[in-house]
């Protein structure tokens, strides 16, 4: 092998990220699928990995791919991020983070920027890249051109898994759409979709921001649900969850053996009633 094991992403790559000025870090931490070139064979395709751990004295990726056994990440010195290319991998593949924090003890955690997981109570991350070729484009226009202040606006609130309870984002587009638009409602609100190992929760405590929950179905289908929402003239409103998130082991909390994403004052870092972590 005589690539690139960081797949060319750079100390530079990260600045926003450490600035606080990078509102997409999501396109540089995750997998992601990149072509490297290799001295030896020219181009070569896979799938670079990556992880903010910056307290971390080791982090290895285990996966489906390697037999869980762990392969050695790569630290970008100055950054706190750890990288990986592996050659072959793409959609479908199952991982985590096996990350041996500042306190001595390894934790196995999944991806905070991961598109996908698998359905409770398993948890892995799985690569995943959209293919959806979205149908919006009137309605996108009509957004960009409206002055939403200054115009009626009627919203139909929903949890989308008790909503229709057992149907999946492909099966709830026809009966909403023609629903809402029957009702007259402008917008629909869903109540947070984000990955969520306790369902009773209704998605309020996130362990997965950036992947929908997978008991519904893939993210493109929730995007083929967004897309038809569009399509009939209807707003979508996403409720997210930025106040708290739980403690489940293998998810944020302590996630490099300290207190990465929450505070580490207990007396502000801790939601006692809820008990979950808070940011």
């Amino acid at each position: 092998m005589a690539h690139d094991p960081s797949a060319g992403l750079t100390g530079w790559d990260l600045e926003g990220f450490h600035d606080g000025g990078d509102t997409e870090c999501w396109r540089r931490l995750g997998a992601h699928p990149v072509t490297v070139f290799d001295d030896e064979r020219g181009e070569v395709t896979g799938t670079r990995f990556a992880v903010w751990a910056p307290n971390a004295h080791e982090v290895r990726l285990n996966a489906d791919f390697n037999w869980w056994t762990g392969d050695a990440m790569h630290l970008i010195p100055g950054s706190g991020v750890w990288v990986l290319f592996v050659e072959g991998v793409s959609d479908g593949a199952l991982y985590k983070f096996n990350v041996l924090g500042a306190d001595g003890i390894w934790r196995e955690k999944v991806d905070p920027m991961a598109f996908f997981a698998e359905q409770a109570p398993a948890n892995s991350s799985i690569v995943y890249n959209s293919a959806y070729a979205w149908s919006d484009d009137t309605w996108m226009q009509r957004r960009a051109n409206a002055t939403p202040h200054a115009e009626a606006m009627s919203i139909y609130e929903l949890h989308l898994g008790s909503w229709r309870k057992g149907k999946t984002y492909l099966e709830l587009a026809d009966e909403l759409v023609q629903y809402v638009t029957w009702a007259g409602f402008t917008h629909v609100e869903f109540m947070p979709v984000a990955e969520h190992p306790y369902e009773p929760s209704w998605g309020y405590q996130v362990t997965n921001y950036f992947a929908p929950q997978s008991r519904l179905g893939r993210p493109d289908e929730l995007r083929y649900l967004i897309d038809r929402l569009h399509q009939a003239g209807i707003g979508v409103i996403l409720d997210w969850v930025p106040g708290h998130f739980p403690k489940d082991e293998w998810a944020l909390g302590r996630f490099d053996g300290t207190a990465l994403y929450e505070h580490a004052d207990p007396r502000q870092g801790e939601h006692k009633d809820w008990g979950t972590y808070i940011f």
